[in-house]
């Protein structure tokens, strides 16, 4: 096949993650070339739907606060540079299961929280309706990100760096040259030649990365939008239960996005994945809208389909091919990955120019991590 190009990195991957890589490379002096198999910003894998959390007080370790912490600078930097409005800080209250554990780590780091009974929480939120088993942790500096506009931040800051973006224009293999070192990526079009490479493939990662046979299971999920009023003009909300962990956002455009966390089906090809809705997709979330926000009107006016990829422990993979040290990856992402990918593309400019990063990763590195699926542990 024609040699088309040849760079000092390839980026495979220009959503969340991969955007932010090509221009943390750019930025300092590398050439690069990026890779995604549909357009800018598009819907057809893990950084879409309008909106995502992001919060500090969290839960799921506190090895993830200084990442996080790292992440609010750069979101705000890349607003600044982009005139564009990505982190909005509505403030998030947390109710349910986990609500001690948050406010510990908030209080290890000095990150601002306030604790709210029940009846204090009622009394603040009158949306939720919140029964006395539920105590709340509000977060004043949490919010959410507009995850399109975010992406699109990053390409537009790609570009004005000099990164070479190619659209609709998928990998079909990447090889190393053991006598030069240099990696070959062969796409549709052509082959590509670079010194380093850089794989953020979102759902396409487990086949990117196939030959490491990483424990990665693509899921899919559903994202729904409810009608709804001025009652419901912030903050986030997440709803930790035994039934399951439930989320939402403030109203944008007249409706509220409301989500479950853990209602996932397995995918056996991500460029297959099901993209109608049925009532077996939303009968839980609108139960859960009826229960808990009264307020909103139910059916749902709109749903769509989304993707997370998911690792045994729901921790991250970030990490330097073993065998292959010119090669760093970042996959399996669970889907509470987005609000990172700022900091995640340092990380991955990182290792790629430098082989190291001065961020601690060592909790997201590939070794002894499990092997059993998440699903299948529970």
């Amino acid at each position: 096949m024609e040699l088309r190009g040849s760079t000092d990195v390839i980026v495979l991957g220009l959503g969340g993650m991969g955007s932010a890589a090509a221009t943390h490379l750019a930025q300092r002096g590398a050439r690069v070339i990026g890779f995604d198999r549909f357009g800018p910003a598009h819907d057809r894998g893990s950084s879409h739907g309008e909106s995502r959390l992001i919060r500090q007080a969290y839960f799921e370790s506190p090895a993830y606060v200084p990442l996080l912490k790292r992440s609010y600078t750069l979101w705000d930097e890349l607003a600044a540079a982009s005139g564009r409005s990505l982190l909005h800080r509505s403030g998030l209250i947390l109710l349910g299961r986990r609500v001690t554990t948050a406010a510990a780590i908030a209080r290890e780091f000095g990150i601002a929280i306030e604790e709210l009974s029940s009846a204090e929480t009622r009394a603040r939120f009158p949306n939720l309706r919140v029964g006395d088993d539920l105590v709340g942790l509000f977060e004043p500096g949490a919010g959410w990100l507009a995850v399109e506009s975010c992406v699109q931040a990053h390409l537009d800051a790609a570009t004005r760096a000099r990164v070479e973006l190619h659209f609709d224009e998928p990998a079909t293999s990447w090889r190393v040259d053991e006598a030069s070192g240099a990696v070959e990526v062969e796409t549709a079009r052509g082959r590509y030649r670079a010194m380093k490479l850089v794989i953020a493939g979102g759902a396409w990662a487990p086949s990117l990365l196939a030959e490491l046979n990483l424990p990665l299971k693509v899921h899919r999920v559903v994202q729904m939008w409810f009608e709804a009023g001025a009652e419901h003009a912030a903050p986030c909300f997440a709803f930790d239960l035994a039934e399951g962990f439930f989320y939402g956002f403030p109203r944008i455009d007249g409706r509220v996005k409301v989500a479950e966390h853990g209602a996932r089906q397995p995918v056996a090809a991500p460029e297959d994945v099901r993209r109608q809705i049925t009532s077996d997709d939303v009968h839980r979330v609108e139960a859960f809208v009826r229960e808990r926000l009264p307020a909103l009107r139910t059916p749902r006016i709109d749903a769509r389909t989304c993707m997370y990829t998911m690792t045994p422990d729901e921790h991250f993979v970030i990490d330097l091919h073993p065998r292959h040290s010119q090669v760093s990856f970042a996959a399996g992402f669970s889907g509470h990955g987005f609000k990172f990918s700022t900091v995640v593309g340092e990380i991955l400019a990182d290792l790629a120019l430098e082989g190291c990063t001065r961020w601690d990763i060592d909790f997201l590195r590939q070794a002894g991590r499990p092997r059993e699926t998440a699903h299948q542990a529970r």
